[in-house]
């Protein structure tokens, strides 16, 4: 375990401290990544353009690693947007500054491969969940992993990401909090 956090220490060394405002993107669609962040301050998503309508697949929050890793490993255009949704303070580090440390150091590969095993389980996750579950489901798992995210989030985005438009968000948020108060 101490290596470990040896590790993840060295990859936080790297780069530099990057400041961005809320709603800035830090890669688009068809862009070639070369950068990863990790945050330290505030939230960001990662979504796509489905015929004029963004849909959002993913919430980071601090200390996650935020990477179109397909396109940085395999220099392909990337599937998605990567965008601030606040204000945040990120650690930004370079596809060079990455594969020099990984070539150098095998505990920081094997901590980049279990991020990527768990982000792969998330991304399964995701896929079952809009195929088997309906919203008022999917918008259960997401308060039972995410207790807080209405604070963090704005709605209009938890919908995309829920798959529903935001009036129906608004009709399962109301419906909840009434079972919550009968439930009492």
């Amino acid at each position: 375990m101490e290596s470990l956090v040896s590790a993840l220490q060295k990859l936080i060394k790297l780069g530099r401290t990057a400041h961005y405002e809320k709603k800035q993107t830090l890669l688009n669609e068809g862009d070639i990544c070369h950068k990863i962040f990790i945050i330290e301050e505030g939230c960001i998503r990662s979504w796509f353009n489905d015929n004029g309508n963004d849909v959002t697949f993913q919430f980071f929050f601090v200390g996650d690693i935020v990477c179109s890793f397909e396109s940085l490993k395999n220099n392909l255009p990337s599937l998605y947007n990567i965008e601030t949704i606040t204000s945040v303070r990120l650690r930004v580090i370079t596809k060079s500054e990455l594969s020099k440390s990984l070539i150098q150091n095998n505990e920081l590969k094997e901590i980049i491969n279990d991020y990527l095993i768990q982000r792969l389980y998330h991304y399964q996750q995701l896929f079952i969940s809009r195929i088997k579950n309906n919203p008022q489901k999917r918008f259960e798992e997401l308060l039972t992993l995410h207790p807080d995210i209405f604070e963090k989030i704005p709605h209009h985005y938890i919908a995309t990401f829920l798959g529903i438009t935001p009036v129906s968000l608004s009709r399962i948020r109301s419906k909840n909090k009434s079972a919550v108060i009968n439930n009492c």
